[in-house]
């Protein structure tokens, strides 16, 4: 399949549409400077295609959930010394727009290059997010493309409504592709966080979490 950049090359247009970008991508840059400079510590804010999402408070379930999954996959990285684990007030910086996934996790030789007054992050090796009504479109549409477009090798979207866990991982063409989707008592296996599985009850239902957390710490 032909290319944006492909077709652009072959239109006469090519120096008009590419001095209307370097305009359009100047202005964006300020506006994301702006923002960079008006975050707040607490705040859970994005910079999306050149405009500042503001989020709404989250729901009790999709705390819930990010907290089940945050716990078991920082136990189990810390028990095996893998890496750094990052919760949704942690900014990742792509080339364009800016994220707080509500989990994120990076390699061990990723995380060492991180610094502790560091405020933005490289794009992480493991995203997840939990869906809820006012993120369900970019957790599936735009976020789904740009995590891949920057080489997050593994993704979970989170459904706790329908109480399931879709595990996507890039293929070779650079695209998520389905790796499975679990509920119930369907294990999750992670192929970026080595060693890391849980059944998908474990993120909506204490219990399965704590007996999850327990076979993390045998």
């Amino acid at each position: 399949m032909e290319s944006v950049v492909e077709r652009l090359a072959r239109s006469p247009k090519l120096g008009l549409i590419y001095r209307d970008l370097a305009d359009l991508w100047e202005q964006e840059q300020k506006a994301r400077q702006r923002f960079y400079e008006s975050v707040e510590d607490g705040q859970k804010v994005e910079f999306i295609n050149g405009e500042i999402i503001v989020h709404s408070p989250d729901t009790l379930k999709h705390v819930q959930v990010r907290k089940r999954l945050t716990k078991l996959l920082d136990t189990h990285a810390a028990v095996h010394d893998l890496g750094l684990v990052g919760d949704e007030k942690l900014l990742v910086a792509l080339t364009r727009n800016d994220y707080m996934p509500d989990v994120v996790f990076f390699l061990k030789e990723k995380a060492a290059a991180l610094e502790g007054d560091q405020s933005r992050f490289p794009a992480p090796d493991f995203a997840a997010e939990v869906l809820s009504s006012g993120t369900r479109r970019r957790d599936r549409g735009l976020k789904f493309e740009d995590y891949a477009a920057h080489g997050v090798r593994e993704y979970w979207i989170l459904d706790p409504d329908a109480r399931t866990v879709e595990q996507y991982l890039l293929n070779a063409l650079g695209r998520y592709a389905l790796q499975k989707k679990a509920s119930g008592d369907d294990e999750v296996r992670s192929e970026v966080v080595t060693g890391f599985k849980a059944p998908a009850n474990a993120f909506f239902n204490d219990r399965a979490n704590l007996a999850a957390l327990r076979k993390l710490l045998r």
